[in-house]
């Protein structure tokens, strides 16, 4: 059994859509699919609602666009002879989400559970119509299949339920090839439709695949792996066969987007590879990610950026203990959502360094000044500044904390080249380092690292 996760580039078009029929009609083995929404509809679900929200009637004519884009493909892809079984499935969706729409723009309210139940139409519709075009291909609705549960009002998997109701589904399947969506689910309580958030087609592919303990999570896209670094920006960019999973996830969480990190976690408990395609160029290799440490001699394996860095310092007395204070400016953000992406090791004896995303800077300063109202008044705490000018730049590899002198080397390396490192961190994975720097120094720095630790020439 081999599960497949087609993005949105992937069934975004008629020829899109065309390469996932090819490919999935080619392999030998059952198969499930799990697709997203067309490219770009889950942007165009929640921007239309937003318009209905406001009471702004383009949100008729927006609505409409979506009509006419699931009508398109499926006048364009659809077998003459299925064309008007679909239409009949997917023309009472569409119908039920232009009532929605009229509802949100008469009261001018879109709560979540609004929302929630507006983006699920484009998975919904999708993965009736892909498993249309696909030869001896059956559709399961995945609101019946994946269940979640709330946590700290966030939905998650409920697991052990979402396993049970996988195996019912899938273990005696008949047909070859099942499509599912992928992103959207229920409550395994309420019934109502919840989602799996960012990432979460992945997510929910990565989840099958672990409850049936599929040979392989194969995650279809529009690029041919992962690469050492974004090719927009180096040129000289290469796609790497293999990733560890702790390597694939830190390259991920500094900004690398060919999947989302929790997307990892089930398959890796399972040790289940990913293997990372190209639904335009089925023919390449890819990138496999295993818990195998495949080094060849390589230890560098990519390097990443995140543009939207702030970097925030806290300055105090030096009465007061640096180890106290780093301590509770992590918790007082940790307990309120607000994430860091680096914490820095360059502490002096009065300052703790952290960054955020850009988004975040305001709520974390917000959270630091209740969190020490004491000390501020007593002005033991003399500043909280930010500089969202930042960019956070990490370079990965398997232990690459334990290369002897890599750290200095990359810091010299950097500042030789007129690139200042505001503050610098490895993490406990011994996989990354990872350095803010000014955002108009982004690009020099990802070309220095690149140019100096990962050039093919270099290899």
């Amino acid at each position: 059994m081999k599960v497949l996760k087609f993005g949105g580039t992937s069934v975004g078009t008629i020829e899109s859509l065309s390469h996932v029929k090819r490919i999935v009609e080619g392999l030998s083995e059952q198969a499930i699919v799990v697709v997203s929404a067309l490219g770009g509809i889950t942007d165009k679900l929640i921007y239309t609602g937003q318009l209905a929200c406001k009471g702004d009637q383009q949100f008729v004519e927006e609505s409409q666009l979506i009509v006419k884009r699931h009508h398109d493909v499926i006048n364009g892809i659809v077998p003459a002879n299925r064309q008007q079984e679909v239409l009949d499935i997917v023309n009472p969706l569409l119908d039920e989400l232009l009532t929605i729409y009229k509802g949100v723009s008469l009261i001018r309210e879109l709560s979540q559970r609004t929302l929630d139940v507006i983006v699920s139409y484009g998975e919904r519709m999708s993965s009736v119509i892909v498993s249309r075009i696909i030869d001896s291909a059956c559709h399961f609705d995945s609101r019946e299949i994946i269940k979640t549960e709330k946590w700290f009002n966030k939905n998650i998997a409920a697991t052990e339920l979402t396993n049970e109701l996988i195996h019912a589904t899938f273990d005696n399947m008949e047909s070859k090839v099942a499509v599912i969506g992928g992103f959207i689910s229920t409550d395994k309580d309420s019934g109502e439709i919840t989602n799996l958030g960012r990432g979460g087609s992945d997510y929910t592919a990565a989840i099958i695949a672990a409850a049936l303990d599929s040979n392989v999570l194969e995650i279809w896209t529009d690029v041919d792996g992962f690469m050492t670094a974004d090719p927009r920006i180096i040129k000289d960019a290469y796609v790497l066969s293999h990733l560890t999973f702790i390597e694939s996830m830190e390259l991920c969480n500094f900004g690398a987007k060919v999947i989302y990190p929790p997307t990892i976690y089930p398959v890796f408990h399972k040790n289940i590879p990913i293997r990372i395609r190209n639904t335009f160029n089925s023919e390449t290799e890819g990138t496999w990610i295993t818990d195998e440490h495949r080094n060849h001699g390589v230890l560098l394996k990519g390097v990443t950026s995140i543009a939207d860095t702030s970097l925030i310092r806290v300055k105090i007395e030096d009465t007061l203990d640096i180890n106290n204070i780093s301590s509770r400016v992590y918790n007082a953000l940790s307990k309120n959502g607000v994430s860091v992406i680096l914490s820095s090791q360059k502490h002096t004896e009065n300052e703790v360094a952290f960054a955020v995303r850009n988004n975040e800077e305001k709520r974390a300063i917000e959270l630091l000044n209740e969190e020490f109202i004491t000390e501020i008044n007593s002005m033991t705490l003399h500043s909280i500044t930010a500089n969202a000018e930042m960019s956070t730049v990490a370079i990965v590899g398997e232990s690459i904390t334990t290369i002897v002198g890599i750290e200095g080397r990359l810091l010299n390396t950097l500042g030789i080249n007129g690139v200042n490192v505001e503050a610098y961190a490895s993490g406990a994975s011994k996989t990354y380092l990872a350095f803010i720097v000014a955002s108009d120094k982004m690009k020099d720095a990802l070309h220095i690292i690149h140019d100096t630790f990962l050039s093919k020439k270099n290899a």
